[in-house]
């Protein structure tokens, strides 16, 4: 059984995006994301999947996306309407390997209860962001259980973190 990870980075008030797109260009946190998510399995709204160079899904991986526009049906990509078959595709995929969690903020919100770990690359800046995670540090249900040290990514200093989940709900 794999686990269900979210990864990201956020800024230092937990921002993690404004106007669909990311705030930082990092390309160490790129390299790792790529790195970490080759092979797996991503899952992700819809708004994800358009943030990315001409709307198409990331390579080598399986694509898992979540349109409650039943209409909406994209190339290359798993397909799904609901949060409930969302959730299904998930756990399917989950005896296979490990998923990961790839955004949009509504996503990873309504996911967190379920995640095994956060992969959170911390930024520290202010991106002026218009969308926000939850603050990992006041939420009683995660640790963090790594805790990388600074380093300078595109001249951001960053800081690759995990956080175990000691609450899981089940999907």
């Amino acid at each position: 059984m794999g686990k269900l990870i979210e990864i990201l980075h956020a800024d230092k008030k937990y921002g993690i995006g404004k106007k669909n797109t990311l705030m930082f260009s990092l390309p160490q946190d790129m390299a790792f994301f790529r790195k970490t998510t080759t092979g797996h399995t991503v899952a992700m709204g819809e708004n994800t999947l358009l943030s990315f160079p001409h709307s198409k899904p990331l390579k080598n991986r399986l694509n898992i996306v979540l349109s409650q526009d039943s209409t909406h049906n994209y190339e290359g990509v798993k397909n799904v309407h609901t949060l409930d078959d969302f959730k299904k595709e998930i756990k399917e995929e989950l005896t296979k390997g490990d998923v990961y969690i790839i955004g949009g903020a509504s996503i990873y919100r309504t996911m967190l209860p379920y995640v095994d770990e956060v992969l959170l690359t911390k930024v520290d800046a202010d991106g002026k962001a218009e969308v926000f995670f939850p603050n990992l540090d006041e939420n009683p249900s995660f640790v963090c259980v790594k805790e990388g040290e600074p380093i300078l990514d595109n001249g951001y200093t960053i800081r690759f973190t995990t956080y175990v989940n000691k609450s899981k709900e089940e999907l």
